[in-house]
């Protein structure tokens, strides 16, 4: 599949309440631009795409979507929509958005990425994984890929700041603790954990309000 230019991901929504939310997550994220290419010292470049949108209880909701059970890596994880560099994407960014489009069915058109979050690095597969967080207008028809993706899932970010936990997880034979996310009966560690506690972190203000809709829409004269 073809890579658009970076540019067109990065059109200004349409509503007032788009501008408003799209505005106040700029404000808290890093610069999408600056993180669009691989560093020097990375061996597996890889990207994810991060979609909030507000749903009509004025909750943000985050995108993420649960791995096949068959799948020969991360059977049944859940994780962001993404992966490894193509050749043919012409930034990081093109990465997360081609993924998106190819698991979930997410058309480039309808995001607005707003920013980034910092890289992070994962052990067994030695990727270094750029976020990049995606605003939608609202919740879509999902077409999830057969091949890869068992449910998409669409928590507030609420109810996924509540479940942060420590477990322990079992993995080729070797028990750990961790820090973990539990929503919904679904369990979230690894990266994506690692990528939600710092979405998390920088969205707090945001979660700190109810309505975020009502928040930024402009005052009636």
């Amino acid at each position: 599949m073809s890579s658009a230019p970076a540019s067109r991901s990065e059109k200004l929504p349409r509503s007032d309440s788009d501008v408003g939310l799209a505005s106040a997550l700029r404000e808290v994220l890093l610069d999408a631009a600056s993180h669009s290419q691989p560093r020097a010292d990375e061996q597996v470049p890889a990207a994810v795409l991060v979609a909030l949108y507000e749903s009509g209880d004025g909750e943000l909701r985050v995108v993420l979507t649960k791995r096949r059970a068959d799948l020969r890596r991360h059977a049944g994880e859940i994780s962001f929509p993404g992966g490894r560099r193509d050749r043919e994407d012409a930034t990081l960014m093109d990465t997360a958005l081609r993924e998106a489009e190819e698991e979930i069915g997410l058309a480039r058109s309808e995001v607005t990425v707003v920013g980034a979050l910092e890289r992070t690095s994962t052990f067994v597969t030695n990727y270094a994984i750029h976020p990049f967080v995606g605003l939608l207008k609202g919740p879509h028809p999902w077409r999830a890929s057969e091949l890869e993706v068992d449910v998409v899932l669409e928590p507030t970010l609420r109810d996924v700041r509540a479940g942060k936990t420590r477990t322990q997880i079992e993995r080729r034979g070797f028990t750990f603790e961790t820090d973990a996310y539990v929503f919904d009966g679904q369990l979230v560690w690894g990266a994506t954990a690692r990528i939600l506690e710092d979405l998390l972190a920088r969205v707090e203000p945001l979660l700190s309000r109810h309505r975020v809709q009502e928040r930024d829409l402009p005052a009636e004269s």
